[in-house]
């Protein structure tokens, strides 16, 4: 057996069964690495040891008894921090929240894992309030690439990335309210799924509003299945949850691709600025589909450029999740989520109405386009990860963010599920993802295409130099 950091979560869960290992010596090889290794990548920002070795020692405890309660049962997970936990801070990058407060509540992906048994490792970096698609925070500093530790993993689920590519765990939560969990997943060299709105159950809802999705990021694919199983049962505090269904993703990983209608669209047709690299390794991936006798199309979707639509939306949002923050506390911010935060406060409402007008358009036009295609595969962001301390590799204009990440945030705005896989490396050595968006509630299509083209092409075993 590889060593114990290396084993994926499917794997983990086998040698329990098998008795080969055990959550015991998997949480301890885990949280010996994060102790070793963290301080190079700071992708945590809380542990917890004692706790975490707990809860491996029960889950060991039932799986010698034979009772796990779920195929999970005694998986590490490291969980994003701007996800409730239950007697852990959730500070969310950010020196305005007061750690003091009682933290007495999961949120509902966190408790449906604690009643799976799983084994929470520690919370991931985030930048502050997610609000950015690099992580750093002025609480905890900047959180940096395994595959070159002067690069950014991305953001804003970016500690998760990182901590999954540096083998600190096989599991991670992410968030994505306009990429962030695509992005991180394309710049760190691992697999992560954005959902169907709804689908994975929230609270409380997000300030950023419906654009913001809860999802599984992992390295390999089934992985991710496992644990969207999990994650996606229902919790009756999110109003906007989609209806359960028992459905199981792992299992609908052997849909076949044969047959299949995908659309590749290698700009959107309207992206201007590309890493000519980046875009060349993701039509090479787009056309591996018609080796597993899918039919590819190079078509593009309809609505053009929605960046402005994006941006009124989330600054305005900005602004609502500070309304209330007393000036003392508005100047410990990220001045950069300051300045979002002040120019959304100037959006009328009426051009914040004619931007939800104009996202509903958009999206039933990407509706009526997936009519006539099973998938829709572009590039995952339009560049390879950059230098830390960074918003953007294009210029220092504050919205810059939305133009190197032209592929994900659309998708947030049509709700429909959309997933990053690693597809290819450039020269130097860094990672890139291919898109697979699929149509609305069809999250198990997706996750059978990535799984489809993870077989024929697969990265998860590669790992970043030094790890």
């Amino acid at each position: 057996m590889a060593e114990l950091h290396e084993l994926t979560a499917a794997e983990l869960s086998t040698g329990f069964a098998n008795r080969e290992v055990s959550p015991v010596e998997a949480t301890g090889a885990l949280l010996n690495r994060i102790a070793a290794r963290d301080a190079e990548i700071n992708s945590f920002c809380f542990l917890d040891p004692e706790t975490s070795r707990a809860q491996a020692q029960a889950s060991e405890e039932r799986w010698m008894e034979g009772n796990p309660l779920s195929p999970l049962d005694g998986v590490p997970i490291a969980i994003k921090d701007l996800l409730l936990t239950k007697g852990w801070p959730t500070l969310r990058g950010s020196l305005t929240v007061d750690a003091s407060v009682p933290w007495d509540a999961d949120a509902p992906s966190v408790a449906r894992l604690c009643e799976a048994g799983a084994v929470l490792i520690g919370k991931n970096t985030t930048p502050e309030f997610g609000w950015k698609a690099t992580t750093d925070s002025v609480l905890t500093g900047i959180t940096r690439n395994p595959w070159n530790v002067e690069k950014t993993p991305g953001g804003s689920s970016g500690g998760s990335a990182a901590a999954l590519a540096a083998r600190f765990c096989p599991l991670a939560l992410g968030t994505d309210g306009g990429g962030s969990i695509r992005i991180p997943a394309s710049f760190s060299g691992v697999f992560g799924l954005k959902p169907s709105f709804g689908r994975v159950p929230a609270f409380p809802l997000s300030p950023f509003g419906t654009v913001a999705h809860v999802g599984p990021m992992s390295r390999t694919v089934l992985d991710a299945a496992m644990l969207l199983n999990v994650i996606s049962k229902p919790d009756a505090r999110d109003p906007l949850a989609l209806p359960y269904e028992p459905t199981d993703y792992a299992a609908a990983l052997e849909t076949t691709m044969r047959g299949k209608r995908i659309a590749f669209s290698p700009r959107l047709g309207h992206v201007k600025r590309m890493v000519l690299e980046v875009e060349t390794l993701a039509a090479a991936a787009a056309r591996r589909f018609e080796q597993l006798g899918a039919h590819v199309e190079e078509v593009d979707p309809p609505g053009g450029n929605p960046k402005e639509t994006f941006r009124r939306l989330w600054w305005s949002s900005a602004a609502f999740l500070l309304r209330d923050m007393p000036e003392e506390k508005r100047g410990m911010l990220d001045p950069a989520l300051r300045q979002i935060a002040e120019e959304g406060a100037c959006i009328s409402l009426m051009d914040y109405l004619s931007a939800n007008a104009a996202r509903g358009l958009y999206a039933s036009n990407m509706r009526q386009f997936m009519e006539h295609y099973d998938f829709l595969l572009t590039p995952s962001v339009a560049t390879a990860a950059f230098e830390v301390g960074q918003l953007t590799p294009l210029n220092e204009d504050g919205t810059a963010w939305l133009d190197w990440t032209p592929f994900s945030f659309p998708f947030n705005m049509t709700l429909q599920p959309a997933a990053s896989i690693p597809c290819g490396f450039t020269q130097s050595g860094l990672p890139v993802g291919l898109h697979i968006a699929g149509r609305m509630f069809d999250d198990a299509g997706v996750l059978a295409a990535a799984a489809a083209y993870e077989m024929i092409d697969p990265h998860f075993m590669k790992t970043p130099p030094g790890f």
